[in-house]
């Protein structure tokens, strides 16, 4: 496989993971009347509106700013330490401008940007491994929203069926 053919199938998945994933938070935020989104199971634990807030900080920061050079002011602390309530449609629609801002920019990236050094949050970076860390860094935390609108909700939002093949349609659930 050529280097160009890496890249375009590496950009394509990352922009589709970021999608699916981002459907699924919607799916589970869907489930979750205000005061459920900003639980928190213990002092430890973040709510999954402070979820929200971080994935919304994270994508900007690395892709829309770090990458694509938009102007991006993060507070990280304040993502966490917000207690709401903050409204889900406002929360899901800063997220879905973020995704959607940086799914463009991932797509539109030329393969010979894949290696370009970048410096966000401190750390020194290839461009291709700022777009794998959000992409990991994401799903990584709709595992836990998941997770959380599962306990809280007692609902299964499996993707999958009993075999680990994945289900054709995930029908949208609404707040009972």
């Amino acid at each position: 496989m050529d280097n160009l053919r890496m890249w375009n199938d590496f950009v394509a998945y990352a922009a589709a993971k970021l999608e699916q994933n981002l459907t699924q938070i919607r799916r589970c935020a869907g489930l979750l009347n205000e005061e459920e989104l900003w639980r928190r199971a213990n002092q430890h634990a973040n709510s999954v509106g402070n979820l929200l807030l971080h994935l919304n900080g994270n994508v900007r920061q690395w892709i829309v700013a770090g990458i694509g050079g938009q102007p991006f002011e993060r507070d990280r602390p304040a993502e966490f330490a917000a207690r709401g309530p903050l409204p889900t449609e406002l929360l899901l629609a800063n997220l879905d401008q973020a995704v959607s801002a940086a799914i463009r920019i991932v797509t539109d990236l030329p393969p010979g940007q894949a290696a370009t050094p970048l410096c966000i949050q401190g750390y020194n970076v290839s461009t291709l491994t700022a777009i794998f860390h959000v992409v990991e860094h994401f799903s990584f935390h709709t595992g836990q929203i998941v997770h959380a609108t599962k306990l809280i909700r007692d609902v299964d939002l499996s993707l999958y069926d009993e075999q680990g093949h994945k289900y054709a349609v995930v029908s949208a659930v609404t707040k009972p």
